[in-house]
């Protein structure tokens, strides 16, 4: 009993105990390098306890805590993404030599946070789970190195904590009329009793409310207002972690929560139909006239959350499914775009678009990872981009809803003209002054690889990754089996 306890456990104790050893770490002056290398140890080693825990059925903690096929599958996709974010971030050169051995605590804790959080099935232990997935985050967004008459991360940080705690809040008191009502916070307890008073006022505003700190999460609106400026004044490297895991945990959440409500319930699905539509327009309109690429990339994320909220409006298997299959898409996608950015800065100042000037000659590898990027955000075929939208139209569609699938399309071909852009001035674009060739590490190019690998088969041959979905999600909705 007790091994199959520390095999069930065992993602999260690896990342626990990597924080540890980099907390240890942190204790020395200037040791970013060995930080940076016990970090990549310790996601290769969540990597592989993901995989060996993929098996484990088991209920922890008082039934708070349940390990499943659908946490499992997330916490690989989580250790994975550490590994990534680690690479991509390099030698950190965005962030103070004195301060790397911390970050790399905070970026692992935040992780861990995240791998807990999608097994949270009691809302006590999930807010615990959401709370310290997210405070590291707060503070690595002012952990940014100062430059000449820059503070805007600082600003930035602000305006991320606070619109967080507002969000919260909110959410909290969401949560405690679904409590008042159902007498439990035990999400299963909670469905048993609201399937019953699902036309229940109450029952919709306690939901309503309980959506909008995972809303704040994935920048849905009207809950969008810090991204652009955190994107902006945020590390690179900070920028592509807030802008891919976190996305992920919170719509995991999302399809818990939104599982509470029964599929005919007319009040849930339009709030996230209207929601998610005004995501988009708002997202796709604005990023039109950005010229910074990471304040581009944050509006494009508003837009790429609404397109993964219309999955939620199904509120059905399909849906699901099909949104979990679109966001963990949109990791793989923003992830390269935010390598481009990061190795096309070397000093992590800011990337302008026009700073993509002749991408293609200066670096081919990188300039074809942005490509492929780019090109699967469109939504253009064969990219997992274009697969992802397919399967959230279709299952939005069979629930009747035609005017939201006229909005998506819509918006995805107002989004080509911005994504296209970029292209434009990566190819035929002419750098304002002489620019070397940049020269990649092997672990860099490792990672480009493993990203244009990920972006093309995911989008070719969707039927595995949608297949794990599928039969993981049986375990999340009211009536799955008890382990």
């Amino acid at each position: 009993m007790n091994s199959a306890f520390l095999l069930a456990f065992l993602p999260e104790l690896v990342l626990l105990a990597g924080a540890l050893g980099l907390f240890a770490v942190a204790l020395g002056d200037c040791r970013g390098r060995i930080a940076r290398n016990t970090a990549l140890l310790v996601a290769l080693a969540a990597v592989l306890a993901s995989v060996l825990a993929q098996g484990c059925r088991a209920d922890l903690f008082s039934g708070a805590y349940r390990v499943d096929a659908f946490s499992q599958l997330l916490k690989t996709v989580f250790a994975g993404g550490l590994a990534a974010v680690v690479l991509l971030g390099g030698d950190l050169p965005g962030i103070r030599d004195d301060i790397k051995s911390e970050y790399y605590l905070f970026v692992t804790l935040s992780v861990a946070g995240l791998t807990m959080l999608v097994s949270c099935v009691d809302i006590i232990s999930l807010i615990v789970a959401l709370e310290l997935s997210s405070f590291p985050l707060y503070l690595l967004v002012p952990m940014r190195r100062e430059r000449e008459g820059q503070r805007s991360q600082m600003e930035s940080a602000i305006k991320y904590v606070m619109f967080g705690v507002a969000a919260n809040g909110i959410m909290l008191f969401g949560l405690s009329y679904l409590f008042g009502l159902t007498g439990t916070t035990h999400l299963a307890g909670m469905a048993a009793v609201l399937g019953a008073a699902s036309g229940s006022p109450l029952a919709a505003a306690g939901l309503a409310m309980a959506f909008c700190g995972l809303f704040f999460k994935l920048a849905i609106f009207p809950f969008h207002f810090w991204t652009p400026d955190v994107y902006q004044g945020a590390s690179n490297e900070t920028a592509a972690l807030i802008a891919s895991l976190p996305k992920l945990g919170a719509v995991a959440v999302l399809i818990r929560f939104a599982s509470l409500a029964t599929p005919d319930n007319p009040a849930i699905a339009l709030l996230l139909a209207v929601l998610a539509a005004a995501s988009m327009s708002y997202g796709n309109l604005v990023a039109l006239v950005q010229k910074d690429l990471k304040r581009m990339l944050g509006f494009s994320g508003i837009a790429h959350s609404g397109y993964a909220l219309v999955g939620l409006v199904a509120l059905n298997p399909a849906g699901y499914t099909a949104a979990m299959y679109y966001i963990i898409g949109y990791i793989l996608m923003i992830l390269a775009c935010f390598t481009a950015a990061c190795r096309v800065s070397p000093d992590g100042s800011n990337v302008a678009i026009e700073g993509l000037a002749g991408l293609h000659r200066r670096s081919p590898l990188l300039a074809a990872t942005l490509f492929t990027g780019i090109f699967a955000l469109a939504g253009l075929p064969p990219f997992v981009g274009f697969m992802g939208k397919l399967g959230l139209l279709t299952a939005v569609l069979a629930r009747g809803h035609l005017w939201l699938v006229i909005v998506v399309v819509v918006n995805s071909a107002i989004a080509i003209y911005y994504y296209l852009q970029i292209i434009r001035q990566a190819v035929f674009g002419e750098p304002s002054g002489a620019q070397s060739p940049i020269r990649l590490s092997p672990s860099t190019r490792i990672l480009c690889a493993a990203l244009i690998a990920g972006i093309v088969l995911f989008g070719a041959f969707p039927e595995t990754i949608i297949g794990a979905i599928g039969r993981s999600l049986a375990f999340v909705l009211p009536g799955a089996p008890v382990s």
